[in-house]
């Protein structure tokens, strides 16, 4: 092992023969993806591929940029993004609100919601292109709602044969592993029983599990321990979807969650997380306020629970208590609000003051007019940082690709990388440059398995950032998100140039990433 990291070291300082470059980055700052300091060097590039890391002699006449006082590393990887039907989209494929945060790849399917059938996504992707590489994962609530609808049970023996043969029909087309969303319906339904089943179908093709669990709150830590669970059963990596300790009443169990997934990997277990670097999350209001036994069904049947009188009591009171817990609808401001827009942008508590109505009396008025997308202020940055700086915590934006329009969404989707590694790293501390760098280079790689990308090195692909340190930041901020990042000066995607010299190109580099099993 020693001996195959020397050989790294040296290839990536001194190359032998003249190398023949297409383009080659003079003088910057390297960071090769390992978590370590960067190191002054050159960078060269020949097609799609790497082909020179530090210190090499050049034939030809390649194009020169001078990367003096600028930071060179692999494309930024997002474990955990939403993109799945935006990066098909004309308007959004371009992907460029994560181009400009350093972005080369996308991982989708995750909390359990996408397309089931891998194949054809992944043709369509090819066909129409998008801005950055998609990875795939298999929705595991989407793939339960086909076989079983949104019955609120375990699966019948020929369900669950159903279900595990679209897992094996999904990882032969391509996709990375099984991502389960089991805080949404009907995901909340299935059992560990279920999940392990299914998952032993991943662990045969070489993938990995990925959960938004099933509870972040007061439940985080029987969540922890039920993923922990199925990838001992199921003898396959687990990964933890953006590891939070949600709500006031779970501040400080950060600390015991981290604590749990630690004393698992010393016994030998495979287990990885990611975080995006914001004390408030996103998802739709019936979620954060509707217990998910009073969720089953269609948008419909939810809302006829309400004119039901034991049910609707039952159902207000719960949400009642949900609302306390979100500072009496003080911490949930409106993302998305088809009805209303005017009220995106705003706090539950405040629209609820203005139509002389109680918080309660508001979120069910929106809930009855078809629900809404919102932000939810719910963690304590403690908490938040104290994840951060763990080596096993990759950083991942939970959002999508996005066009400027009227709403008022989470600022992950403009803004997480930037404010990883320019704020909490280059600022701040908190971490190293390098491990904030590994955080979203080398670490998601070695997650996916994903070959050849997330570490500069020869024969690689050619997912590329070049950043300015001075001035790589987040400038989204939760009352204006739709703000494009500052500082990438040019990003290469498969050795194209998405972004040059600051300016998105408009280039269509990226391409479906498919799993190696299919190769075999």
């Amino acid at each position: 092992m020693l001996h195959a990291v020397a050989l790294w070291l040296c290839s990536a300082v001194v190359s032998v023969a003249p190398v023949d470059a297409d383009l080659v980055i003079q003088g910057a700052t390297l960071y090769d993806g390992r978590g370590g300091e960067g190191v002054k060097g050159d960078l060269a590039l020949k097609g799609e591929r790497i082909v020179g890391v530090g210190s090499f002699e050049v034939k030809g006449m390649p194009r020169i940029l001078d990367g003096t006082g600028l930071v060179v590393a692999p494309g930024f990887i997002d474990l955990h993004n939403h993109s799945d039907a935006p990066i098909l989209a004309p308007a959004t494929r371009g992907n460029v609100n994560y181009l400009t945060q350093g972005v080369t790849t996308v991982v989708t399917g995750n909390c359990g919601a996408g397309p089931v059938d891998v194949a054809d996504y992944y043709r369509k992707l090819d066909t129409n292109r998008a801005g950055t590489n998609v990875a795939h994962q298999i929705p595991h609530n989407t793939l339960r709602r086909r076989v079983m609808g949104e019955a609120n049970r375990p699966p019948t023996s020929a369900e669950l044969e159903k279900m595990k043969a679209l897992v094996d029909k999904g990882m032969k087309e391509g996709a990375w592993g099984l991502a389960t969303g089991l805080y949404y319906t009907p995901g909340s339904y299935a059992d560990t029983d279920e999940l392990v089943e299914l998952s032993k179908v991943v662990t045969k093709h070489g993938g990995f599990y990925a959960s938004h669990m099933r509870d972040e709150g007061t439940g985080l830590l029987a969540s922890v321990t039920e993923t922990l669970t199925i990838g001992k059963r199921a003898r396959l990596p687990v990964h933890i979807s953006h590891m939070k300790a949600f709500s006031k009443r779970a501040w400080g169990l950060a600390a015991d969650a981290v604590a749990l997934v630690e004393a698992a990997q010393k016994k030998g277990q495979a287990v990885t997380a990611d975080q995006y670097p914001y004390t408030a999350s996103s998802t739709s209001l019936a979620a954060d306020l509707i217990p998910t036994v009073f969720r089953e069904g269609t948008h419909k049947e939810i809302v006829a629970r309400l004119d039901d009188p034991e049910k609707s009591r039952r159902m207000r009171q719960a949400m009642a208590r949900a609302l306390e817990a979100c500072d009496e609808g003080r911490g949930l401001r409106i993302a998305r609000y088809a009805k209303k827009p005017a009220w995106q942008g705003k706090t539950l508590a405040a629209i609820a003051a203005v139509e002389k109505k109680t918080p309660l009396e508001m979120a069910i008025e929106i809930e009855r007019n078809g629900g809404a997308q919102i932000v939810n202020f719910s963690m304590k940055d403690e908490d938040v940082r104290l994840i951060m700086k763990r080596p096993w915590v990759a950083t991942a934006s939970d959002g999508s690709a996005t066009a400027k329009d009227r709403t008022v969404p989470h600022p992950r989707n403009y803004g997480t990388f930037p404010r990883k590694i320019g704020r909490y790293a280059i600022e701040d501390k908190l971490l190293s440059v390098g491990q904030g760098i590994r955080s979203a280079t080398g670490l998601p790689a070695d997650v996916l398995h994903l070959p050849e990308r997330g570490y500069l090195k020869p024969g690689y692909f050619a997912d590329v950032v070049v950043f300015d340190p001075k001035t790589f930041r987040d400038t989204a901020t939760f009352d204006n998100p739709h703000q494009y990042a500052t500082g990438v000066a040019y990003l290469f995607v498969n050795g194209t140039l998405a972004i040059e010299k600051g300016k998105p190109t408009g280039k269509l580099a990226g391409r479906a990433l498919r799993h190696h099993s299919t190769k075999k």
